[in-house]
């Protein structure tokens, strides 16, 4: 829940925009507080709650399964996020993007082959299973929140700044945070929380350094992935984030000692081949419009 905890990181930011805005205009005018109209209101705090939403069932779903395979299993989020951008964006594909896009999804379900073997032992078939889909929901819900924050942006009718991105994050934030906390009451998550930092090995401390840190790395992440659907799409927002899925994988053999099956091998494979046929058709895009231009500036 810590990556929708950013809210007091983007006061600064927030605060030094507004102070950089005074300083470049006319003092005889006043510099506008908030760009954000009621439409945008509504709209960030709508995909706020979905976010929230979203982190929940992922709270809840990792629960019960590795690291290794949540990570696997939130992959699946590109082909998500490829369906809502056609519906409710209309993006075009090219068959390198399909291709990326059938590779992800299949490596992602080769995950529930076999899945006695990827059972922690204090975890039943039953508990690994709704940890699985509360996984996959947890990824769908976010992949819907890309191309729900690009129709955002293209129906917004005003310019979008550096500060408008940062106040919609801010709403964003806050009623994803209201919906997590309100979860959390209910389920007296605060008094385990305690328990945990009492029991962190690190420290008490420690604990909450890293769910700060936690909070301010997941802040970067958002405005970086803001801005990628802002300049260029949605989908491509979510290849870069599905990009980090073999850095995740390393780091939870390596520091974690789990399992790495041949199914979460053929997974991994299966994902960085769409990754590469995703990029290669790009490249290839690329390529032959810059092949056109010259052509036709050749045209006598």
């Amino acid at each position: 829940m810590a990556r929708n905890r950013r809210l007091p990181h983007q006061c600064p930011s927030l605060a030094a925009a507004y102070f950089y805005r005074r300083r470049s205009i006319n003092s005889s005018s006043p510099a506008r507080l908030l760009f954000m109209t009621r439409r945008l209101f509504v709209a960030a705090t709508l995909i706020g709650l979905l976010a929230g939403a979203a982190d929940y069932l992922y709270a809840i779903g990792v629960k019960h399964i590795p690291v290794s395979t949540s990570s696997l299993i939130l992959a699946t989020q590109l082909a998500f996020t490829a369906g809502f951008a056609f519906l409710l964006v209309r993006q075009k594909f090219t068959p390198y993007s399909v291709n990326a896009v059938v590779l992800l999804t299949m490596g992602a379900a080769m995950l529930a082959l076999h899945t006695s073997s990827d059972m922690p032992k204090d975890v039943t078939k039953g508990e690994y299973l709704v940890g699985f889909f509360m996984t996959l929901a947890s990824a769908a819900m976010f992949a819907a929140m890309l191309p729900l924050l690009e129709l955002t942006y293209k129906g917004a009718n005003v310019e979008i700044s550096y500060a408008l991105v940062m106040e919609i994050q801010s709403v964003l934030s806050l009623s994803a945070t209201l919906l997590c906390t309100v979860g959390m009451a209910i389920d007296n998550d605060f008094e385990a929380m305690q328990r945990e930092a009492k029991d962190y090995e690190l420290g008490r401390g420690m604990y909450y350094f890293v769910l700060v840190c936690s909070a301010f790395v997941w802040q970067c992440f958002y405005l970086g992935a803001a801005g990628v659907i802002h300049y260029s799409s949605s989908l491509l927002s979510g290849i870069i984030i599905a990009a980090a899925l073999p850095v995740t994988e390393i780091l939870a053999v390596i520091l974690y000692h789990e399992k790495f099956q041949v199914e979460k091998g053929v997974s991994l494979a299966l994902s960085l081949w769409g990754f590469v046929s995703y990029f290669y058709g790009e490249a290839k895009q690329i390529r032959k419009s810059r092949e056109d231009r010259k052509n036709i500036d050749h045209i006598p």
